[in-house]
């Protein structure tokens, strides 16, 4: 019979749900997203007052998120790079049966992939 201590599953289930139910955390949290939420309206309206300011904002979060698609495709080379070099480094009857072994493995992941869209 469970006595409701820490370390039975019980007991982890009561202190995770008093943790979760602990009223001063709600009222911070609810608290903190009022906050949040009258400062997004104000810049909202500092933006509409401001179509210059808004387009710049735009432009910017714009190039920034194109440049960070840039960087994840370097990243994306560099490791492609990195690969065809330690392939180019292993002797060829290696290299050739971790070729086919990769082939099969991507057919396969491939085929996992078409038949979850179907």
């Amino acid at each position: 019979m469970s006595d409701g201590t820490a370390g039975d599953p019980l007991g982890m289930l009561m202190k995770s749900a008093g943790d979760l139910l602990r009223p001063e955390e709600l009222v911070r949290e609810a608290t903190r997203d009022i906050v949040k939420e009258e400062i997004r309206k104000h810049l909202e309206k500092v933006l509409r007052e401001d179509p210059k300011l808004e387009k710049d904002l735009k432009d910017s979060v714009r190039q920034l998120l194109e440049a960070r698609a840039t960087e994840y495709a370097a990243l994306v080379r560099v490791g492609a790079a990195t690969a065809r070099l330690g392939l180019a480094s292993l002797p060829p009857e290696v290299r050739r049966a971790l070729m086919e072994d990769i082939v099969n493995l991507l057919s396969k992941e491939i085929g996992h992939i078409v038949e979850r869209s179907l």
